[in-house]
C-alpha cells in the first residue's frame, strides 16, 4: 500500500501502524490518529498504568474508557476545567503477560506450580478478603474450604467464590491474574521491560501519575527513578501494603532502620484511594507504611470494588488531579 502525501512524514513505525488501519479509515484520519497518539506519549500531564487483567487490551482501549471517568472525577471535584485529551496518556505493558498464541481467555492456571510468593499474596489477599466481607471465610476457620479443599491455593479458591466484590470475575482468572503482581516482583526481566513501558513517557511536562492495582506500584517505582516534575501520585486499589510480598520487594528498598517506605521522587502529594470491598488494596492505609503525608480515603465501589473507572470518578481522585495540574 503507498502512502498518500498527508501521512508521508510519519515515521516508519507510525506508516506500518497507518497501513495496518487502511481498511478502515481514510489515511488523513490515520495520520492525524497517529499524530495526537505521538503527542500524547511525549506532552502527556497526566500518565495513567494499569494494573492486573489488562493482558487482553491494549492502550487505546484504556483511554477511551478513562479519560471520560477522569473527567467525570474532576466534575465531581468542582474542576471548571478539563484536561485536553492530548494531555492524558495511558501506557500499556499487559502484552508482556500474554501468553504466545493465545486469541482470547484467561491463561491456564496451573495451582501445583504457584511459587511461595504467589502463594503467600493469595493468602495474605484471602486474610484481607475476610475482614471486609462475611460471605468468605477466614483461612483458619474449619469450614467447607478446609473440607473439601486441603491445599491452601484450593481453598482460597473457594473462599474467595464466595466474594460479593468479585463482581464478573472467575476466581481462576482473578487467581492468575493476581500472580502478575508476584511475577513483576520477583522476575527482573519483566520488571525492567514493564518499567521500559513507562518510564520514557514520564517527561518534563509530566504533573500526575496515577497508578491503578499493579500499575500503582509501577508508577511508585516509575516516579521514584524517574521523577522529572512530577506533583503528584494518586494510586487506586493499591496492593503497595502488603508485607513481605509486596512492600518488602519495592525499589527503592524500605528502609530497614525505620521500616518505612521512601517518598516517591519529589511529588508533593500522594493521595492513596481504596475501596472497601477491594480485595487486591488488601492494606487500605499506606501513610502508617510511607509516611503522614500519604492521604488515605476509603470509598464505596459497590460489587465491582477493584474496578478502575469506579475509582477514576470519584470526588478524591478528581480533586488529586486537579490539584496536580495547577
Amino acid at each position: 500500500m503507498e502512502l498518500s502525501p498527508t501521512a508521508s512524514h510519519l515515521s516508519v513505525q507510525q506508516s506500518e501502524y497507518a497501513i495496518s488501519l487502511g481498511g478502515v479509515w481514510p489515511l488523513f484520519q490515520i495520520s492525524f490518529l497517529v499524530e495526537a497518539q505521538v503527542r500524547a506519549k511525549l506532552m502527556a500531564k497526566i500518565l495513567i498504568v494499569h494494573g492486573i487483567s489488562n493482558q487482553y487490551g491494549g492502550a487505546t482501549q484504556l483511554y477511551n474508557a478513562w479519560y471520560p471517568a477522569l473527567c467525570d472525577g474532576l466534575d465531581r471535584a468542582g474542576c471548571p476545567t478539563k484536561p485536553d485529551a492530548n494531555d492524558c496518556y495511558c501506557p500499556f505493558y499487559g502484552h508482556l503477560f500474554r501468553s504466545a498464541g493465545a486469541l482470547s481467555g484467561p491463561s491456564p492456571v496451573n495451582l501445583q506450580n504457584m511459587s511461595d510468593e504467589e502463594l503467600q499474596l493469595v493468602e495474605q489477599i484471602w486474610e484481607r478478603a475476610a475482614r471486609t466481607d462475611n460471605a468468605v471465610p477466614a483461612p483458619n476457620e474449619p469450614r467447607d474450604t478446609l473440607i473439601y479443599a486441603p491445599r491452601m491455593a484450593e481453598r482460597a479458591l473457594a473462599a474467595l467464590a464466595k466474594s460479593k466484590y468479585l463482581a464478573d470475575y472467575v476466581p481462576l482468572q482473578f487467581l492468575g491474574d493476581l500472580r502478575q503482581v508476584a511475577l513483576y516482583l520477583n522476575d527482573p526481566v519483566i520488571r525492567a521491560k514493564i518499567l521500559g513501558c513507562v518510564q520514557p513517557h514520564i517527561t518534563s511536562e509530566t504533573r500526575v501519575v496515577v497508578g491503578h492495582s499493579l500499575g500503582s506500584v509501577i508508577a511508585y517505582e516509575a516516579v521514584a527513578s524517574k521523577p522529572e516534575q512530577v506533583s503528584e501520585l494518586v494510586t487506586l486499589g493499591s496492593p503497595l501494603g502488603i508485607r513481605n510480598v509486596v512492600f518488602d520487594k519495592l525499589t527503592p528498598k524500605p528502609d530497614t532502620a525505620t521500616g518505612r517506605g521512601h517518598w516517591p521522587g519529589h511529588i508533593r502529594h500522594w493521595t492513596n484511594i481504596a475501596a472497601k470491598g477491594d480485595i487486591v488494596a488488601a492494606e487500605k492505609q499506606l501513610a502508617p507504611l510511607f509516611g503522614s503525608n500519604v492521604k488515605d480515603f476509603v470509598i464505596d465501589s459497590g460489587w465491582d470494588a477493584h474496578s478502575s473507572t469506579r475509582y477514576l470518578d470519584v470526588f478524591e481522585a478528581g480533586k488529586a488531579i486537579a490539584r496536580g495540574l495547577v
